[in-house]
């Protein structure tokens, strides 16, 4: 007879990116629902801070500086565990808005290496222990670029293509073994740093992206959703969600307020 899958309670969740915005928001949320969260992020002062905020609040959190495109740390990493309940891959981000013939490829290269290879690297090394778990759950936090075109993206959305590609193939690959795959695709969310870390501090450009926007995302909805999937019942896959604030229809077709 098949044993009951382990409780929220006694789980693991890992989620990459933590130390700001979606993944920050996503690693409250998922402690509140009763996970033990490893948050890992480049930045050792905002995680470790983060993780003090949820344990002073009662739950459980561990900080593990993590650099995601790091193969040989993403491997050692994975050893500290014999099973895990979730992986969230949220480490990523854009960088500039150029168009094709003039992009860096040095920006391309940062954003395919963070996006897609960052998420196959914790997903291949964690994979093992989310099947172990008995009931795994991996998350990709993908992109409406993902999804669309748009002028000036391109390197973004060749990215964001890559991480839907690879999250749609994996489930393909591992049916019949006890993980879900769901992949997360936001539209617009305003957080602190995405749009200024996309145009390199410049904070007249970061402004723009939101400008007349009455209530784009925050990192909270998306976090909710995420969580929300999560701990629908085992048998039940979220294969892709799409969410957009209410004023954006497509990439490209958002309703700004003069």
């Amino acid at each position: 007879m098949a044993t009951a899958a382990p409780s929220a309670a006694s789980r693991i969740a890992v989620v990459t990116g933590a130390s700001s915005g979606i993944g920050a928001a996503t690693a409250r949320r998922l402690a509140a629902a009763g996970y033990r969260v490893v948050l890992t992020a480049r930045r050792k002062d905002r995680i470790e801070a983060l993780a003090e905020e949820i344990n002073a609040a009662g739950h459980q959190a561990t900080a593990y500086t993590l650099d995601v495109t790091d193969r040989a740390a993403v491997d050692e990493f994975a050893t500290a565990f014999k099973t895990i309940g979730v992986l969230v891959n949220n480490a990523g981000g854009a960088l500039g808005a150029d168009p094709v013939a003039t992009g860096d490829p040095e920006d391309w290269r940062r954003m395919y290496e963070t996006n897609v290879l960052g998420t196959l690297n914790l997903t291949q090394a964690l994979l093992p222990k989310l099947i172990a778990s008995g009931d795994g759950t991996v998350v990709v936090v993908s992109s409406t670029a993902g999804h669309g075109t748009y002028e000036g993206g391109g390197g973004y959305v060749a990215a964001k293509h890559g991480a839907h590609v690879l999250a749609e193939t994996l489930r393909l690959e591992i049916v019949g073994q006890p993980v879900r795959v769901i992949e997360i695709a936001p539209g617009m969310v305003k957080t602190d740093e995405f749009a200024l870390t996309r145009f390199g501090g410049d904070e007249d450009k970061a402004a723009k992206v939101y400008q007349g926007v009455a209530e784009p995302l925050t990192a909270d909805d998306v976090a909710d959703t995420i969580t929300w999937a999560v701990t629908r019942p085992a048998h039940v896959n979220v294969d892709l969600l799409v969410l957009r604030p209410r004023a954006q229809a497509s990439n490209t077709k958002v309703h700004r307020e003069s």
